[in-house]
């Protein structure tokens, strides 16, 4: 039976504010599950918390890229040194974040022990880097970055760190929940990612289709993969709390059959969750939506 130890990576420096003068709610997503009893339902190892640097963009513009680079940086260092260290004991770290940026710091501390894959189930694909930005717009939040920034794309302070860019090769990455005709997909097949749509796991079916790529990501090359999970990817009819709730998600019953499939894998080394917003969530049903998939997962 896996140890499982619970650490709150609460960083939000990867999102653009809400509004003129805030800051995104993201921050509180560890506390919020937390609250729903988390760490005694997983029956985890408490793991603490990586405090993250303070949310300042200070006078960075569009053009500049991406903002609070040097202290995403600095962050991602910190979490994979304590990633790395669950995984050297061989404990099963689930990272409860933060925006989707806090995913570098798992993907360094793998690339620091060997060669993984990532399993990303999103609503998006964060891909977006100077080469697309005609299509994604410009750079700027590292959060609708970090899969681009993980295979190599981008800027340098990020997608290199300790001089071990790429942290991710394209064939070792699956995703699962991008929206049907997401403009991401023609590049991410291009250059040899793999993605299942909405659409495209609910006529396989969600257990086929983890369990498909199970058999991709389990190669003699890699060591394990790492499941990355955005809040994003249910619909907003159920998971509102999010940035960007963009219709045709998947449904929670979905959710949970792909989670699960992938979760159970002995060759599945870590999870971390993100983008849930407590601040969009005020009677708190979402977060034990989240909670409930969570927990559900490792039943």
């Amino acid at each position: 039976m896996r140890s499982l130890v619970l650490l709150d990576a609460p960083s939000n420096l990867g999102l653009r504010p809400p509004a003129p003068g805030t800051v995104p709610g993201v921050y509180k997503l560890a506390g919020a599950l937390r609250e729903q009893g988390l760490l005694q339902r997983l029956g985890a190892r408490e793991g603490g918390v990586v405090v993250p640097p303070r949310y300042d963009r200070g006078e960075w513009k569009e053009g500049d890229g991406v903002f609070h680079a040097d202290a995403i940086a600095a962050y991602t260092l910190t979490l994979a040194d304590r990633i790395e260290a669950h995984l050297r004991d061989g404990e099963f770290p689930v990272v409860l974040g933060g925006d989707c940026s806090i995913q570098l710091g798992a993907a360094l501390a793998m690339r620091r022990l060997g060669r993984y894959g990532l399993a990303a189930i999103d609503g998006s694909a964060d891909f977006r880097h100077p080469g697309n930005e005609a299509v994604n717009g410009p750079v700027g939040a590292a959060a609708g970055e970090e899969l681009a920034l993980s295979t190599g794309r981008g800027q340098r302070a990020l997608s290199d760190l300790e001089g071990l860019g790429p942290y991710l090769r394209e064939e070792d990455v699956r995703l699962f929940g991008l929206r049907d005709g997401d403009e991401d997909l023609p590049e991410l097949r291009a250059v040899g990612i793999a993605a299942q749509t909405v659409g495209e796991i609910r006529e396989r079916g969600a257990g086929a289709v983890a369990r498909a790529a199970l058999e991709g990501l389990h190669p003699p090359e890699t060591a394990g993969f790492w499941i990355h999970l955005d809040a994003d990817v249910l619909d907003p009819s159920v998971m509102p709390a999010v940035d960007s709730p963009d219709p045709g998600g998947l449904l929670p019953d979905e959710l949970g059959e792909l989670l699960a499939e992938l979760a159970r894998s002995p060759r599945c080394v870590g999870l971390n969750v993100t983008i849930y917003d407590p601040d969009l969530d005020p009677d708190a049903r979402a977060g034990a939506l989240l909670a409930e998939l969570v927990v559900g997962a490792f039943a």
